[in-house]
């Protein structure tokens, strides 16, 4: 188990977006997906208004997760926007961000949002404004917890001076293939802060940004370490994560009940310095 702000969660969580997008599954196994990821027990699930597919389907990943608020801490994002076509879109006025928690409220039906995330920097608005947005929206009590993705060390900074203890968490792509975020994920280990790796299999397996998962190559300590020992290289780099900060709590995403089963197995895998060196 593992700390967003003062509230404990499994230390592997869940990546919602793949039931949404492009190449997504039916409903029935996107909803099975879910089920199997809270009976190995995963509580903590990140979604975003803008993880759906068409145009006209604003906040379908949230509306999939709105049954099992009470089971799980759920996660959500605003400030993009998908217009439909695969590409993604950024707004990050305060304006916008208030309207856009607003809805994600009534699509999971919750009182409060668990934690609120501001999806990305808008190059167009000043930081200060976005972050402010949050801090009002934790202070009417629309949310409970506020995060920031997609940032940098000074931003993260620049969120905790205006959302003090409302800030828990950072929401960064980092992966055994993309490690730029470490300064980040060191800072945040500092301040107690959670950190939520995006994408964390990359380099194992493809995004769901990419199309379907598949492995990437065979010759990586990962899977010659999974072969090893009999397991999946996604099990072994999700265990490698774990070990990199005691505030670091991977989001993989899944849209199949047996690789988020499989996914939620790493916690019981513990590497050997040996194994630990070999991956790093």
């Amino acid at each position: 188990m593992r700390l967003i702000g003062q509230h404990e969660v499994g230390a592997i969580g869940m990546g919602a977006m793949p039931l949404s997008i492009e190449g997504r599954p039916g409903r029935d196994r996107a909803l099975a997906t879910v089920r199997a990821a809270l009976d190995a027990g995963i509580t903590l699930i990140d979604t975003a208004d803008a993880y759906h597919w068409h145009a006209d389907e604003v906040g379908h990943n949230e509306r999939l997760l709105a049954g099992f608020s009470r089971e799980a801490l759920i996660a959500t994002k605003g400030g993009r926007g998908r217009p439909g076509d695969g590409s993604w879109t950024v707004n990050g006025t305060p304006g916008h961000l208030v309207r856009a928690c607003e809805a994600s409220l009534r699509r999971l039906g919750v009182e409060a949002i668990d934690l609120y995330q501001l999806h990305k920097p808008d190059p167009e608005v000043p930081w200060a404004d976005s972050v402010g947005a949050l801090r009002t929206l934790l202070d009417q009590g629309k949310i409970r917890m506020a995060g920031v993705s997609n940032v940098t060390a000074e931003q993260i900074l620049t969120a905790r001076e205006i959302l003090g203890e409302g800030l828990v968490s950072v929401q960064n792509r980092f992966s055994p293939a993309v490690r730029d975020s470490e300064p980040e994920l060191r800072l945040c280990a500092d301040l107690g802060l959670a950190f939520l790796p995006w994408s964390p299999l990359g380099g194992i397996s493809r995004s769901s940004l990419d199309g379907p998962s598949a492995d990437e190559g065979s010759c990586t300590p990962f899977h010659e370490i999974a072969r090893e020992r009999g397991v999946s290289p996604q099990r072994v780099c999700l265990a490698w994560l774990l070990t990199l900060s005691p505030t670091l709590i991977p989001i993989p995403g899944a849209s199949r009940p047996e690789t988020i089963r499989d996914s939620a197995a790493a916690t019981t895998l513990t590497l050997t310095e040996t194994e630990l060196a070999r991956l790093s």
